[in-house]
């Protein structure tokens, strides 16, 4: 297979993912409102995020919304300077 059909094969899957929805726990856009903070927190203290709120990694790959809220607070907290 070349690359241009793998690359192919990889959109179509993510097209499919993305109208099939995830599978297992997910969150809702409210749920994710409300644990967006303290989970962009926990995943920039690499204090694995997915463990303490389950469900929030299917639902910021299948909300372009949700995942632009979070790649924006995720950014502004890393620029932050870090306190000791």
């Amino acid at each position: 297979m070349s690359d241009s059909e793998q690359g192919e094969t990889r959109e179509r899957e993510t097209v499919l993912t993305r109208l099939l929805g995830p599978s297992g726990d997910v969150l809702g856009c409210e749920e994710c409102f409300i644990e967006l903070d303290r989970y962009v927190e926990l995943d920039v203290a690499s204090l694995d995020p997915d463990r303490h709120v389950p469900g929030m990694r299917a639902h910021l790959e299948g909300c372009p919304a949700c995942a632009e809220d979070f790649q924006s607070l995720k950014a502004l907290l890393e620029s932050e300077p870090r306190r000791p």
